[in-house]
């Protein structure tokens, strides 16, 4: 699989099979993964790989939390999108989407909290990353450097069979997943990837997302007519 092909297939993934994931297997993807750039060769990364009975304790307490109204406290800035926005536009869409295959009506309140269980359980992956970064670092320098390294992985899982979700619900109960995972206090909690084998017949796995045309959001210069310039 070459990368742009990896690019295009590569999807989010909200339904896994239990197979468990080989230590080996996610040793390569993450040694791939830190093959990441970042500014003067930095690499402000680090990982931490859960599994089996520690992830099982990690996901219970999480749907604990949130069954008994825990208010979240993520250690990394959240995002926000303005109400009128094309962006909060795009945001309802998908989510409209995801609650037709999964034939969750809006009015169905146990239903849609059921949904988002599966956000704080890493939608029942045998395996996941948590991503985190060194306090002396600044709130927001390391931003981009962990959004890309988590392109990276999730793009090297692609050829061992394995989708991946990055995401924040993982991560919204930060006290509970350092008790439980052993991350030291030194260390800012960043987000979380959940990664396994697709299950195919779960329905929310069929979405297809579509993309913003590259006439809508490029603006060409100093090209001229001959290479379709402005």
């Amino acid at each position: 699989m070459d990368v742009l092909e990896a690019i295009r297939k590569r999807k989010s993934i909200r339904g896994f099979k239990p197979d468990p994931v080989s230590r080996e297997v996610l040793a390569t993807i993450l040694e791939a993964a830190c093959r990441t750039p970042s500014p003067m060769n930095t690499q402000p990364w680090e990982f931490f790989v859960l599994t089996g009975p520690v992830l099982d304790a990690v996901k219970n307490r999480n749907q604990e939390n949130f069954r008994s109204g825990v208010s979240p406290g993520p250690e990394h800035p959240v995002v926000g999108w303005p109400r009128d926005s094309v962006y909060r536009r795009r945001q309802v869409a998908l989510a409209a989407e995801l609650f037709r295959l999964m034939d969750i009506r809006r009015e169905d309140t146990e239903k849609r909290l059921q949904w988002m269980e599966r956000g704080f359980r890493y939608f029942d992956a045998p395996a996941a990353v948590i991503v985190v970064v060194d306090r002396s670092l600044s709130e927001t320098g390391p931003l981009f450097d962990i959004g890309a390294v988590m392109q990276t992985l999730c793009l090297a899982a692609l050829p061992h069979g394995l989708g991946t979700c990055i995401e924040d619900q993982g991560v919204m109960y930060p006290k509970d997943l350092r008790e439980l995972a052993g991350i030291p206090d030194s260390k800012r909690i960043m987000m979380a990837v959940a990664i396994g084998y697709p299950d195919p017949e779960f329905p929310a796995n069929r979405l297809e997302t579509g993309r913003e045309p590259l006439a809508n959001i490029c603006t060409w210069l100093g090209f001229d007519r001959g290479n379709n310039g402005r």
